[in-house]
Order: C-alpha cells, then sequence, then structure tokens
C-alpha cells in the first residue's frame, strides 16, 4: 500500500464527454459528490460551496448527514477538456472550527480514457506523506473509503442521467 496516494479506477458506460461534462462542470460533480457549489470550475481559482447529501445513493446521503453545511473548498489545478480535470484540497478538513489554511493539500486528479465498454476515470489524490502526522492515517483512510464510495456515486450519477 502506498501512504502517499490513493487511486481508484472504473469504467463507466457512457461516453467521455457525459463522464467529462459529470465531473467538470461544478453542478453536475455537486450532485453525485455531495457539494452545492457556487459557481463554475476555474483553472487556478478556488470553488467554494458546502456540504449536502449526494442525489444519487440514500445510503452515501445517509452518512453525508452530519456533515451538511460545512464549507467544500479546492483550489482548480489543471482542467484539460476530455481528458483530466484536478484540484487541491485539504483532506479529512471535517472540523468546522479548526484552520487548516496553514496546511499542505492533497492533489486530486480525474483522468478519462476511453476504452471498450464506456469510459475509464482514474481518481489518484496523493501527496498525503506532507500533512501533519496527526492528521495524515485518518485522513488517508477516510479518503481511501470516500473515493470508493464516489466512483460508485459517479456511475450511479450517469446511471440516472441516461435515464432523463
Amino acid at each position: 500500500m502506498n501512504s502517499d496516494r490513493i487511486e481508484k479506477k472504473i469504467v463507466l458506460k457512457a461516453t467521455q464527454e457525459r463522464v467529462w461534462r459529470a465531473i467538470s462542470d461544478s453542478a453536475c460533480f455537486g450532485s453525485w459528490f455531495g457539494a452545492e457549489i457556487d459557481g463554475p470550475f476555474v483553472a487556478g481559482k478556488e470553488a467554494v460551496g458546502r456540504i449536502v447529501p449526494t442525489k444519487v445513493d440514500p445510503e452515501v446521503a445517509r452518512l453525508q448527514e452530519p456533515y451538511v453545511g460545512y464549507p467544500w473548498r479546492v483550489v482548480v489545478e489543471r482542467i484539460e477538456p476530455m481528458t483530466l480535470f484536478s484540484f487541491r484540497w485539504h483532506p479529512g478538513a471535517a472540523d468546522p472550527h479548526a484552520d487548516y489554511s496553514s496546511e499542505p493539500m492533497t492533489l486530486v486528479t480525474f483522468e478519462l480514457a476511453m476504452v471498450d465498454g464506456g469510459t475509464l476515470l482514474t481518481i489518484t489524490e496523493s501527496g498525503f506523506e506532507q500533512l501533519p502526522l496527526d492528521r495524515r492515517a485518518k485522513a488517508r483512510e477516510g479518503n481511501d473509503a470516500g473515493w470508493a464510495h464516489q466512483t460508485k456515486l459517479i456511475e450511479k450519477y450517469l446511471a440516472l442521467d441516461e435515464q432523463s
């Protein structure tokens, strides 16, 4: 196990265009991820919002309930249409009274590739080794489980989206 990074892969039964929109359009992203984001994703800019329950899975929505209203902040790093979207954030920053601004951020990258049967989405989060020692393991473990949930949520979002 690599203690500095998490990687999740899933083949989504959707076109690359649909998957791209699901990850790069802030409203679509928030719908499956579980965040209400104030405005579009723009490279080099901070995207700000708050945690809300995902709209695609009642079980995961219940897990998100205790965090409703908590701030959701990322700094958009790169937007390479149809292939790569990345942002930096403070992982496991779940205490609304704590100031995480002086801590290093991890890098979350969504990469798309066309494959037989759909679109391969690879989600990578790296940079855990630079986090404060007292938060490092918990942030990595929490996000490892979180990204496992999120791969299923985007899959459900795309399946629901197809029906509408």
